[in-house]
């Protein structure tokens, strides 16, 4: 342990010489993870939290649901209190939040009382589903049904009624794009707010008979930026970190029914191309059908799927020669999506791209942005005692792309073959600090090559180390057979992390093989080596000195590299902000030098009829940036780039205004980017506007509108959405898609309708 602890050390007295080359270090970096690994069977862990508190079980209790404790059962509950977690742990606030758990034989209540001097600044921003809670007055909760201190689910209310959940396959973040079935109420009063939050056992899986599972549970007050929380109160601890949750006892007794979930759908659309296009009307009806199999495992069946209900993608500019990254944002593909998490880190080397995802489940049913039909797929997910499970396997449905999809894969027809595509992910937990795993990923979603990915990784992590702080290490290698080019088939990997509130950095090599070509995966550089060290010194201000109303500095060092097979460099770049400040009252003010260097062997078409020629370029970059805080009814940001760019210069103009009416029923945000760049050969301007719009008359009644635009495909595109929620569950979605093209060759025309689509589609779920 005291080569570990030199090493950190030497990490915070040497920060320049931190951001060099990452391959001077290798050899400290094989011994660090080494130790590493070593700890895992050792004592340098120290134990899990023993906090515990038990639940109230009464089979019979009877709850309204309507946001305030008053029924008979909540006096008799035990009170669990919050403690403040930031900026002051363990001090006391007068916003005082007791919590309250009632189980009864198929559900699980939650009752929060938060305490608030002034209720009338409490604060709202969104009533929808899932929406950006950032800002909001909430209050969360963590459940690690399975045990595993690894894998749970989230939970999270504001002070609205709006509500978001999602799955947890990490200590530091939550996937919010899973939709359980469970409901919520809240409640203002003169001393603040409360909820109700109900969650059927259905919803969960579990093992019948355990009667403790992980909680922690916190609350949010935004324009305090004060957090509240249950268990680990500590700065160095995520709300996601299972590692740290206390227990809850008296859920043995839950039942999850016969294992039986029956979701049927009716869709309606009628579309049109214009100009000239005929409207076509099309019905189609199908759905999902879930079993669980033993109470940890759930498998899906679905046909004829459908998304009519999904939201489109935020349009992106692209000023690299590398694929753009668009989340997943399907339902079924999303549960269970956790699952497939592999590596350390490697789906985010950079905060703006993803480096490599084995298995991207948005490979299936789209293909260069057409839909391609799914006749029928199957899923499972689950854990039995320490194995890890989940399977997909899809049929996709021939069918014809537009020709200007086919045009831009270069394929040779724009008729796409039918075919078969296989997931799977199967790890296994030595203990709760040590996960071993493999994935396995075969198809081609073109339909046209023989591809098959397996790989193998393992995690090591803990909370414990040093006594309280978070270290993890992982590593991994992949490969690619079939119909794959020339070249190394191989990847491999590995990545030491330590993220604490006072030091977060980590360090990381991962090298992708030229042949490495995952046809259901995601990896925009093949063919590199790809070396990252980051190391962020945050300090909190006294309170008594100077820089009294500085919440938190963030200086943020990051150094990225990436070499070809033969060792040259490619590309590099060096991110430093020396100042980056979180202020007391929750604005941002932010400050940045980034160098970077390019090596062009092909031409480069940055815009249209814009050539960088090959080449070795050296150019430096400026940001300046102000934020509001979050919390705030109105809000603006302004981030701006200026520097040199290639051969040339550029400047980047990104910028925001948000407004939210009192309540959070009313939502309007306006972003903005407009790229001007000078180059020797040639100038060019990119721009992109989008406006969001939303009303909610409920929580379960929500109408949303997106619009967009760039100048890149000169559309002009709206997304509008009615969502009424009948009840958790049944659904009812109403979409309006329609686009105009901008005509720009024709002074007398400036914009004509290009598609219009409508959609109505009805979900309902039935439970045995």
């Amino acid at each position: 342990m005291s080569s570990v602890s030199a090493y950190l050390s030497s990490l915070v007295d040497h920060q320049r010489t931190y951001i060099a080359p990452i391959a001077r270090y290798r050899q400290k970096y094989v011994c660090l993870a080494s130790l590493v690994f070593l700890c895992a069977t050792s004592t340098c862990v120290a134990d899990t939290n023993d906090l515990k508190e038990s639940a109230v079980v009464d089979s019979s209790a009877s709850i309204t649901l309507d946001g305030r404790l008053n029924e008979p059962v909540w006096r008799n509950a035990p009170v669990l209190k919050l403690v403040q977690q930031s900026p002051k742990p363990g001090e006391p606030t007068p916003l005082e939040t007791e919590v309250r758990v009632v189980v009864t034989k198929d559900r699980i209540y939650f009752g929060f009382n938060c305490k608030d001097p002034d209720p009338s600044r409490i604060a709202v921003h969104t009533m929808g589903r899932d929406g950006d809670m950032k800002g909001d007055d909430s209050v969360s909760i963590v459940l690690d049904t399975y045990g595993d201190r690894r894998t749970g689910y989230f939970f999270q209310i504001n002070a609205a009624g709006a509500r978001a959940d999602g799955l947890i396959s990490g200590p530091q973040s939550v996937s919010l794009d899973w939709d359980g079935i469970w409901d919520a109420r809240v409640a203002r009063s003169s001393d603040g707010w409360s909820a109700e939050v109900v969650i059927p056992s259905r919803t969960l899986s579990f093992s019948p008979g355990v009667n403790e599972w992980g909680l922690n549970l916190e609350r949010y007050i935004p324009r305090e930026q004060l957090t509240l929380r249950w268990s680990s109160p500590t700065l160095d601890s995520f709300i996601y970190d299972l590692s740290r949750s206390g227990w809850l006892t008296g859920v043995g007794g839950l039942e999850q029914g016969k294992g039986l979930e029956f979701a049927p759908y009716a869709t309606g659309r009628t579309t049109q191309v214009f100009p000239g296009g005929h409207r076509s009307w099309q019905g189609s009806v199908g759905g999902d059908v879930t079993w669980k199999i033993t109470p940890q495992i759930v498998t899906v069946f679905t046909a004829n799927t459908d998304f009519a209900e999904t939201d489109v993608d935020a349009r992106q500019i692209n000023l690299t020669r590398f694929p753009l990254f668009f989340p997943e944002k399907r339902a079924f593909f999303l549960e269970g999506a956790n699952q497939y998490n592999f590596g350390l880190g490697i789906g985010a080397g950079r905060e703006d791209s993803q480096e490599f995802i084995p298995f991207f489940s948005r490979r299936i049913g789209l293909l260069g942005g057409a839909l391609i039909p799914i006749n029928a797929g199957v899923k499972l997910n689950g854990r039995a005692g320490k194995w890890n499970l989940a399977l997909l396997d899809v049929q996709t449905r021939e069918t014809s792309v537009p020709s200007q999809v086919a045009q831009d894969l270069n394929l040779s027809s724009s008729l796409v073959r039918g075919t078969n595509l296989l997931a799977s992910r199967v790890s296994y937990d030595f203990n709760e600090n040590l996960r071993v795993g493999t994935i396995f990923t075969n198809g081609d979603p073109e339909g046209l090559r023989q591809n098959t990915l397996a790989g193998i990784d393992a995690v090591w992590r803990s909370s414990r180390f040093l006594g309280n702080k978070n270290l993890l290490a992982g590593g991994w290698t992949a490969t690619t057979q079939g119909d794959v080019g020339p070249g190394s088939k191989v990847g491999w990997g590995f990545k030491v992390d330590y993220p604490n509130d006072l030091w977060n950095c980590s360090a990381s090599v991962n090298q992708y093989g030229d042949a490495l070509e995952p046809l259901l995966g995601f990896l925009p550089r093949p063919g590199v080596r790809a070396t990252a060290a980051i190391c962020n010194y945050q300090p909190r201000p006294s309170k008594s000195g100077p820089f009294s109303w500085v919440r938190q500095e963030i200086f943020e060092n990051r150094y990225f590299r990436y070499t070809d097979s033969n060792g040259i460099v490619e590309s590099w770049e060096y991110h430093m902000s020396p100042v980056n400040l979180q202020l007391e009252s929750g604005d941002r003010l932010e400050f940045t030098w980034d160098p970077h260097g390019e090596r062009l062997v092909a031409p480069f078409e940055v815009a249209p009829g814009v050539v960088i020629p090959p080449g070795t370029y050296d150019f430096t970059r400026w940001r300046f940036g102000v934020e509001t805080s979050e919390h705030r009814a109105f809000q603006f940001g302004a981030n701006t780039w200026v520097g040199t760019f290639f051969n040339g210069h550029l400047t980047e103009f990104i910028n925001y205004a948000r407004w939210t009416s009192p309540r959070g029923k009313i939502q309007l945000d306006l972003d903005t980017e407009n790229d001007f760049g000078h180059l020797p050969v040639g100038n060019f301007v990119q721009r992109l506007w989008s406006v969001r719009a939303a009303y909610a008359w409920n929580p379960n009644l929500v109408l949303s509108s997106f619009i967009q635009y760039d100048t890149g495909s000169q559309n002009i595109g709206t997304n509008t959405r009615l969502r009424w929620t009948v009840r958790p569950g049944n659904d009812l979605f109403v979409v309006w898609n329609r686009g105009w093209q901008r005509i720009v060759t024709d002074p007398h025309v400036s914009i004509v309708p290009q598609d219009d689509l409508i959609a109505i589609k009805l979900r309902w779920t039935f439970r045995l």
